[in-house]
């Protein structure tokens, strides 16, 4: 017994407006990379749940979501080594008190 699709696309679209609120609302800049990875981790839900329903290589959806883990990963350490460098210059994380590039 599997679920439906349309079930799943419900469910990662509510997933993935959870994370454009994170993103949209979020002070935090940790946060806010948090919540690019709800967004990341719905669109992988949908890779599968599409993958799943072909039948020609219900693979390839897993494949994307390998990727999309690397890329995700790859970002996150990035994005972290960032904060910690505005950290370590600004003493803040809020993104509304970064001021690096203004004049």
């Amino acid at each position: 017994m599997s679920i439906p699709l349309t079930h799943l696309l419900v469910f990662t679209t509510l997933l993935f407006l959870v994370g454009l609120y994170g993103v949209l609302t979020r002070r935090n800049a940790v946060g806010i990379l948090i919540s690019i990875e709800i967004m990341l981790n719905a669109v992988n839900i949908n890779f599968v749940a599409f993958g799943s329903t072909l039948k020609t290589s219900p693979d390839l959806g897993q494949v994307f979501v390998i990727f999309i883990i690397v890329l995700a990963a790859a970002t996150a350490a990035v994005g972290l080594a960032i904060v910690l460098a505005i950290y370590r210059n600004q003493k803040t994380i809020y993104m509304d008190e970064i001021d690096l590039l203004k004049w």
